[in-house]
């Protein structure tokens, strides 16, 4: 199946927008205020763009044409080579105005680890970041979402693998570090560095919110993903409890989902008492879908995850 065919088949299946051209958020928030914006990330289409169905270059069109979304958030690895290429972010933003498509940020992945025990390997990977930092700024974006592993290889890891880089304490003063020297060389260009919780200790919110405290500047953050709280195999933090920890620093916030019940609920996550969470602690800005799922369609599942989210927001109006 060519790429024209996969997303004539896409908006057939999700319906595409209404004749009017306004989402369903839109259209519930015209009465009165929603209590938060809606936003794409890019990962939720990983599959379909990792098998050549679609191009990076192609989110911008399935965002607003297909979801009444007008806003993205982006992956690195998805133009990983291509952070400097001028010509070519220069055709992403192009195609983001034509659309009136607003750039909130870059997930950067696979540019070292932030919390590298070796000071060597840590500064090398700050400054890995630097050109998705100039990036971002070219495109727009207010941040880059960045991890706070120690290595790599503890992406994950158990407690008793801390012994290579030292106490819960010393992890703490090496992610910091790291993440300040990023953080300082990002204020200079006005973009923000949040950090998800993503494996490992990273997923722990008390352990990544005694980082942020740490790092202590006003253009470090984080970005609450709903999810990402398993912290080894296995261990889970409490989502709900992670989220609240997170939310005091939060810069940007993603809807992870996974699977859905028949009523269009999320199975592992309750988004009412998760947006709950969200919204009082006083944040109304964007909020990402990243539908992760194997049982629907990728377009489907962001279509499922928007109903629920624009159901949810209503509720909470």
């Amino acid at each position: 199946m060519n790429r024209r065919e996969f997303l004539r088949r896409s908006t057939l299946i999700t319906g595409g927008l209404s004749l009017t051209g306004m989402s369903a958020m839109q259209l519930s928030s015209c009465g009165g205020s929603f209590p938060f914006q809606i936003s794409l990330a890019e990962w939720s289409l990983h599959r379909s763009i990792r098998s050549n169905k679609i191009d990076h270059l192609d989110f911008y069109d399935i965002t607003k044409n297909i979801f009444g979304i007008s806003a993205v958030e982006y992956v690195n690895t998805f133009f990983f080579d291509k952070a400097k290429d001028k010509n070519y972010l220069n055709e992403m933003r192009m195609r983001a105005d034509d659309l009136g498509i607003q750039s909130l940020l870059i997930m950067c992945d696979n540019e070292g680890s932030l919390g590298d025990p070796d000071p060597i390997a840590r500064k090398k990977a700050v400054e890995n970041h630097y050109k998705w930092v100039e990036a971002a700024r070219f495109l727009g974006c207010h941040s880059i979402r960045v991890n706070a592993y120690l290595t790599e290889s503890l992406h994950g890891a158990t407690p008793a693998d801390y012994s290579t880089t030292g106490s819960y304490e010393n992890q703490i003063n090496l992610a910091a570090d790291g993440l300040r020297h990023l953080t300082v060389f990002g204020d200079t260009m006005d973009i923000n560095t949040i950090v998800e919780n993503h494996g490992g200790l990273s997923s722990n919110g008390k352990w990544l919110s005694a980082v942020m405290e740490k790092v202590d500047h006003p253009r470090i953050g984080t970005l609450p993903d709903f999810g990402n709280f398993r912290i080894n195999e296995n261990e889970w933090y409490d989502r709900y409890l992670g989220v609240q920890e997170l939310m005091p620093y939060a810069k940007a916030v993603s809807a992870k989902s996974n699977e859905f019940d028949p009523e269009g609920n999320e199975i592992h996550t309750d988004y009412y008492k998760m947006m709950k969470i969200v919204l009082d602690a006083g944040y109304n800005g964007y909020v990402g879908i990243e539908y992760e799922g194997n049982d629907l369609e990728e377009m489907e599942g962001i279509r499922a995850t928007k109903n629920l989210l624009e159901r949810v927001g209503s509720a909470l109006s």
